[in-house]
């Protein structure tokens, strides 16, 4: 057990989302005392809590209301974690709007809502890296998001920054790189390629030429629970990732063989994208000396723990009789 958590005041926004359910649970494990920030009671419809509900606090806002905002700051917390956001790439171009309000109003309000805090992290991505000359990606890198949804994660991060060198609060940067594992919503490309796999449906993609990496969740918490509780927050931005990148048509042929797929694989059928990003991985260097964080789960390990959990579920929610989504 960490016991830099126990009996800690703890305050997740968006841990109904796939990464904060994971760490609400990890901080529950921990001995922390947990606050939960949702939307319209929203947990409610999320299976992800249902090992947790009767240890978590539920507090209702909408952090894009500073009013709504200023209502958290009744209580001080040991550390914040600030997960909640719009959190599609790519339907941030439609919803461009919505994707800026959640991404960087929301954070603005809420650091400026009078909360009480001993550490607060922010989760940037590292999709605000965009376009880049050069791999791997490093935070001395100059950003050039190239989405809705990275340009209002950037500018989150951007007013954390602001924050933190206005006040010398202990707040803190996270960029984690591309994340899977169990609970992961469908519309994310490992889920929908496990998924179409298990049920026996024709995958389609493109040639797959292009490289990203995926770090299993249970890496990505170990980060988050790393910067709540280290010494002293670091100045600038932290990369959580592995730094080791993977082909998607190399991916795409390991979760084919993972789950015994008798899909039919299609790669090559579909058309790359014209703003594509051809290699995308990590430096992380930082997050090893200022975190002393470092993968514990190798890649394929945590694919098959993912497909044998994606298996019971769609067996269990997605039978004739399962209504569950997440």
């Amino acid at each position: 057990m960490n016991r830099n958590m126990r009996e800690k005041t703890v305050l997740v926004t968006g841990g109904a989302g796939f990464i904060g359910s994971h760490l609400v649970r990890r901080l529950i494990q921990e001995g922390a005392r947990v606050t939960v920030v949702v939307k319209y009671r929203s947990m409610i419809d999320s299976v992800r809590f249902a090992p947790v509900w009767d240890d978590i606090g539920v507090v209702e806002a909408d952090l894009r209301n500073l009013d709504s905002a200023r209502s958290l700051s009744k209580n001080s917390y040991d550390i914040v974690y600030h997960l909640a956001a719009y959190n599609h790439v790519g339907d941030s171009f439609i919803h461009v709007q919505e994707s800026i309000l959640s991404n960087i109003l929301a954070t603005a309000n809420l650091l400026e809502a009078g909360l009480e805090y001993g550490r607060f992290v922010y989760t940037a991505s590292s999709e605000v890296y965009g376009l880049q000359k050069s791999v791997p990606f490093a935070e001395s890198s100059m950003p050039f998001p190239i989405s809705p949804y990275a340009v209002g994660k950037y500018g989150g991060e951007l007013y954390a920054r602001m924050k933190h060198h206005q006040t010398g609060g202990e707040i803190i940067c996270l960029r984690p790189f591309n994340t899977f594992g169990p609970y992961q919503s469908e519309r994310a490309v490992i889920p929908e390629l496990i998924s179409k796999c298990l049920r026996g449906e024709t995958v389609e993609t493109t040639a797959g030429r292009q490289t990203r990496e995926f770090n299993y969740v249970g890496n990505i918490i170990d980060g988050f629970v790393a910067a709540g509780t280290v010494a002293k927050a670091p100045a600038g931005p932290v990369n959580i990732g592995s730094g080791e990148e993977i082909a998607i048509a190399d991916l795409v042929r390991l979760i084919h063989r993972l789950t015994e797929s008798e899909s039919e694989l299609r790669i090559g059928a579909l058309a790359d994208r014209p703003t594509e990003i051809w290699r995308m991985f990590a430096d992380a260097g930082r997050a090893r000396d200022l975190l002393g964080w470092e993968p514990r789960v190798d890649f394929e390990t945590g694919m098959r723990l993912t497909v044998n959990w994606f298996r019971s579920f769609l067996e269990v929610y997605r039978g004739p009789t399962g209504l569950a989504k997440l």
